[in-house]
């Protein structure tokens, strides 16, 4: 059984696994963000460290709109078009064609909120949303079908699934919850949906780069084989069987990005990973909780997968 085959039967069969898969991520340089070079950056991070699917990092974000100043101006938003995916399409072609048949291929995808904060900052969509939702909406639904483009041109290149990264519900955005179920979660469904019907391991990833979570429950019913998040919430930290029981499917995670994979020594990193998984559930992806710094040696991420896999026992 090769690794496609392994991961794919963890999520669809209710004997555990032969072994714990893994997967880590990292932003790369700059300098291969683009074409062939990212394609090699790619390849030599999975076969590096071994892991067990290839995520592709999504680098081509929205640009920046500076005619976007209130909320009103969302009528001004853009459609961008397959022809602006159109690098990244043939990264994710290259990409498949190098390792789909012997791992599984899953692609990032930023929700439609997170890509309304790259177009006009973190902040300012926090406050047009609290200012006229109503206004807002009508950028997201633009963006929403943008990303559409983008999706449904993956799925037709054959990827197996989604790093869908959605936020918008972390404990600082809005006191008022029928903001985050007005402006966010319909959009996030629409794409998410789209996911789910189309592809057999999608990842729903609930980001806390922004804040941390004190309520998950709003993402309690959102499509993904396999959720990853933080164990930390409001003032508890959640155990890994405890997150897979809450969403009632596999939990990917349980590594502090900033802790001892980024700065420890090998012996730390086995002990934490064995520790990891003395108290995992059966159906469990060993990960971060999110993408860990890109300084990182890529040796200690080979070291945490080598023995989630139970190599060199």
């Amino acid at each position: 059984m090769n690794k496609r085959d392994a991961l794919l039967s963890m999520l669809n069969d209710s004997s555990p696994p032969a072994y714990i898969p893994a997967g880590f991520f990292i932003h790369f340089d700059k300098s291969y963000h683009h074409g062939q070079a990212a394609i090699d950056k790619h390849l030599g991070f999975f076969h590096h460290t071994g892991m067990d699917f290839v995520k592709i990092q999504y680098e081509n974000t929205f640009p920046r709109r500076q005619e976007i100043k209130t909320a009103v101006d969302w009528v001004k938003m853009p459609l961008y078009k397959r022809d602006f995916y159109e690098d990244q399409l043939n990264i994710i072609g290259g990409l498949m064609k190098a390792v789909g048949s012997e791992v599984p291929v899953i692609v990032t995808v930023y929700s439609p909120f997170m890509c309304a904060g790259h177009t006009i900052g973190n902040q300012e969509i926090n406050e047009q949303i609290k200012e006229n939702p109503d206004a807002v909406k009508e950028g997201m639904e633009i963006i929403t079908e943008s990303l559409m483009i983008f999706v449904k041109a993956c799925i037709a290149l054959g990827v197996d699934g989604f790093y869908a990264s959605t936020q918008g519900n972390e404990s600082h955005r809005f006191e008022d919850a029928n903001l985050f179920n007005e402006c966010i979660r319909p959009y996030d469904l629409t794409i998410m949906e789209e996911m789910d019907r189309s592809c057999d391991f999608n990842i729903l990833h609930i980001c806390d780069y922004h804040d941390d979570y004190d309520n998950l429950n709003p993402f309690l019913e959102y499509p993904g084989h396999v959720v990853n998040c933080s164990q930390k919430l409001g003032v508890k930290t959640l155990s890994l069987k405890e997150i897979a029981d809450f969403f009632s499917r596999p939990y990917m995670g349980g590594v502090d990005r900033k802790g001892v994979i980024a700065s420890g020594t090998e012996p730390e990193i086995e002990e934490m990973v064995k520790g990891l998984i003395e108290q995992a559930p059966e159906h469990f992806i060993l990960g971060a909780d999110c993408t860990l710094p890109g300084d990182i040696n890529w040796d200690n991420i080979k070291k945490a997968i080598s023995v989630a896999h139970g190599e060199g026992d």
